[in-house]
């Protein structure tokens, strides 16, 4: 048996049975639900009980994030949302009309990830538009964090369900 064989033995690189998929689904959502438009959730925890120092850089980085958000939506907006829709239909057809696992995790990541991207820009657009500020600002926070962990718990329900599925499948194959 050559070394190749032998790693590829060793290490299954189909996407839903390897270790590093389910790592990388867990930090995507743990990162997605720490940084409320880039802005850390301790520091809005902190700025919740009083800090000062943390409330003025929460404002500051709120309002500094959602002009960039704002910014890119408005110049790139179109040309992302053409690209993202190419990747996704892509992804869609590969994974599921010819059954390739790895074109399904990455579908998979990438659905929920976009409408992670819409609520923020939705978020941004309510900052600026409002002027958010302090308590304001600390409830779109919470609202936002909380529909980010919604999308976060169905995205990892339904990839978790059809990766078992697909393992499962797989494994009666003998694949």
């Amino acid at each position: 048996m050559d070394w190749y064989s032998t790693v590829f033995e060793l290490i299954d690189m189909r996407s839903f049975s390897n270790l590093w998929f389910w790592i990388a689904l867990a930090v995507l959502w743990s990162s997605a639900s720490h940084y409320v438009l880039g802005v850390p959730w301790d520091m809005v925890t902190r700025a919740r009980k009083g800090h000062a120092q943390a409330l003025a850089d929460m404002n500051q980085l709120a309002a500094i994030n959602s002009r960039r958000i704002l910014y890119i939506g408005r110049e790139t907006g179109l040309l992302i949302t053409a690209l993202l829709s190419f990747f996704l239909s892509g992804a869609l057809l590969l994974g599921w009309f010819y059954g390739r696992e790895f074109a399904q995790a990455v579908f998979l990541l990438l659905l929920p990830m976009s409408a992670v991207w819409l609520l923020s820009v939705r978020t941004a657009h309510r900052i600026e538009e409002n002027g958010l500020t302090g308590d304001a600002l600390i409830s779109a926070f919470n609202r936002h964090r909380l529909l980010v962990q919604i999308i976060g718990m169905l995205s990892i329900f339904v990839t978790a369900m059809w990766g078992m599925y697909q393992n499962m499948t797989s494994s009666a194959l003998g694949i």
